[in-house]
């Protein structure tokens, strides 16, 4: 069955770092773009990061130079490395692949939940 499975989240100061990981279960996971979103309560889920196939790289505005976006093919897995985090990074971040031409081809994980503490 195709999935994602979100981990490493959990609770941080201000100014701490956390690596997410995206571990997929997908037929040809290397043909996908990978995607990171997090929703924070109250509020839309908004894109975080995005990674090419290719390696391509593009963040929000609110996170570059801060956020990491990365992959590894032979693992199948996505990940997010986070450093200086700050409050309002608090979210259930969730991790998306997507297929760049069939655009029915997308699946999401669960979630993983980060908390960032003053």
């Amino acid at each position: 069955q195709d999935e994602l499975v979100e981990s490493g989240g959990g609770l941080v100061q201000a100014g701490g770092s956390l690596r997410l990981s995206c571990a997929a279960s997908i037929y040809n996971f290397g043909d996908y773009r990978m995607e990171w979103y997090r929703q924070a309560p109250g509020k839309e889920r908004e894109l975080v990061a995005t990674i090419s196939k290719l390696g391509a790289k593009n963040y929000a505005d609110s996170v570059k130079g801060r956020f990491t976006i990365s992959r590894d093919n032979s693992k199948t897995t996505a990940y997010l490395e986070m450093n200086s985090l700050k409050p309002e990074d608090t979210a259930i971040y969730y991790c998306k692949a997507q297929h760049p031409v069939s655009a029915r081809k997308r699946y999401w994980g669960q979630g993983t939940q980060v908390t960032v503490s003053p």
